[in-house]
């Protein structure tokens, strides 16, 4: 079982913060990831699509034999997460409550930003995440649709891009707000630009970094790591064939060079 795969899927490229940050933290382990990148972004779909997509995506994973699934999209961790656990039995962790757990250990204003796609934020599973935690904190939200497209088109940090993140941004960051959860995986391929544009004070929560931690203890906690001594390898997968997708894994993933891509039919 411990020779079994990390499996990862996302709507496109952003879960690829998810992926760069396990690779990192877990050099041993297999990874197998999924981007939809034919149905992407989920963020604009409602409840149910989002559950039938996640769903498809994680019998692909299941089938190639993992060990651990890794929800690296908010909007299907927001939506599709308790319908994953009831149907498959696999250790399953989605971003938001890593971030959320962050947030908490990071703010001491007890003002938290939250931003993400329009269907995480209508879900309010960040809210009721940090209101677990700290009931007394205040929080503030904020859609940036255009951030997944950025992201995808890999304009990571450029004129238009600075433009779109002050547009979005502005009423957020007169907000006062201390620690701002960027609450989508395709977020942190914009984090140069956010982090310039909200300023020092206040700290920005990459939910890659805090679930690829989870991840590392789950698998310790279960006696599922890779006790070989060997390197990973990395197979990726997409459903539409996007020559942009493999730019930005070759820019994001420094050792992609381990890795295959290949585009498959769900």
């Amino acid at each position: 079982m411990n020779k079994g795969s990390i499996g990862i899927f996302d709507s496109g490229i952003g879960g690829l913060s998810v992926f760069r940050e396990i690779a990192s933290k877990l050099p041993k382990e297999d990874i197998i990831y999924l981007g939809d990148t034919a149905r992407v972004p989920y963020g604009t779909k409602s409840e149910e699509t989002v559950k039938r997509y996640a769903l498809q995506n994680v019998k692909f994973l299941i089938d190639k034999k993992i060990k651990i699934l890794v929800v690296a999209c908010n909007t299907a961790s927001a939506y599709a997460i308790e319908a994953i656990q009831s149907e498959f039995e696999i250790p399953v962790t989605g971003v938001i409550k890593p971030g959320v757990e962050a947030a908490y250990r990071i703010s001491k204003k007890r003002k938290i930003g939250v931003i993400g796609t329009k269907a995480t934020i209508s879900s309010g599973a960040y809210e009721r995440e940090l209101k677990k935690l700290m009931p007394e904190c205040e929080i503030y939200t904020t859609t940036c649709p255009l951030f997944v497209a950025l992201a995808e088109e890999a304009m990571f940090d450029n004129e238009i891009t600075t433009l779109t993140v002050k547009h979005y941004l502005e009423d957020l960051k007169r907000s006062g707000i201390d620690t701002l959860i960027l609450g989508c995986t395709h977020y942190p391929f914009l984090k140069k630009a956010i982090g310039r544009f909200m300023g020092e004070d206040v700290q920005l929560i990459d939910s890659s970094i805090e679930t690829a931690a989870v991840v590392k203890k789950i698998l310790l906690d279960n006696s599922l790591m890779n006790s070989e001594n060997s390197e990973g390898k990395y197979e990726i997968f997409v459903t539409d064939d996007s020559s942009h997708f493999r730019k930005t894994a070759e820019i994001f993933l420094d050792n992609y060079a381990n890795g295959k891509l290949h585009r498959i039919d769900i």
